[in-house]
């Protein structure tokens, strides 16, 4: 009874390291996964700021060379 005992607690062991280098394989995805958003937003968000620092550009030149267009209608 006592090996059929051992051989029960040897079986559980290897089982409970096996769910934990499993979770650590998941979690590690997870992190990957999180880098990859993180970096894609980034990105996004950069790109977002670009259009509006020329839309910002756009905008003062054309108040300095008064073409700006009020309404759909230019300055004549």
């Amino acid at each position: 009874m006592k090996k059929s005992f051992l051989f029960l607690v040897a079986i559980l062991a290897l089982s409970f390291n096996s769910c934990r280098e499993k979770t650590q394989e998941k979690t590690q995805d997870a992190i990957e996964a999180i880098g990859e958003d993180i970096e894609d937003n980034t990105k996004k968000a950069g790109e977002k700021i670009e259009e509006g620092a020329d839309k910002v550009k756009k905008e003062i030149d054309e108040e300095i060379h008064q073409t700006d267009d009020i309404n759909g209608e230019e300055d004549k």
